[in-house]
């Protein structure tokens, strides 16, 4: 048993029975808090989706999202819409600007780990 469990069990056993019976309904509703935070927990992994044939920009860019739901999207609107004009107004074709895409998703998401981890 941990030294915080020990802690907690001492303060328990300390209570009435009144603030006792308290106390473990508030722990419940903590527990049913964090089970509610981790359903809706946005996932910090990319959850890859495979990359079809035939994919428009648009569609790329929607499954990017997708598989990268923990970057924040104003961070990549503006290399997006970059990628998107070099397509609809220069002629890039869909494949080499989803191939530049994949860079930015992916090159953001590192960017978004190191945050994280210092």
């Amino acid at each position: 048993m941990s030294a915080e469990s020990k802690s907690l069990l001492r303060l328990f056993r300390e209570l009435s029975p009144v603030r006792q019976a308290a106390l473990l309904e508030y722990a419940e509703f903590l527990a049913s808090r964090e089970r509610i935070e981790g359903d809706n927990a946005v996932p910090q992994e990319p959850q890859p989706i495979p990359r079809p044939d035939q994919e428009s920009v648009v569609k790329a860019i929607q499954r990017l999202m997708s598989s990268y739901p923990m970057l924040d999207r104003n961070k990549l609107f503006q290399e997006t819409s970059v990628q998107m004009t070099k397509h609809v107004m220069q002629g890039v074709p869909a494949r080499e600007v989803i191939d530049e895409l994949e860079i930015i998703f992916r090159r953001h998401y590192e960017t978004h780990s190191a945050e994280r981890s210092a």
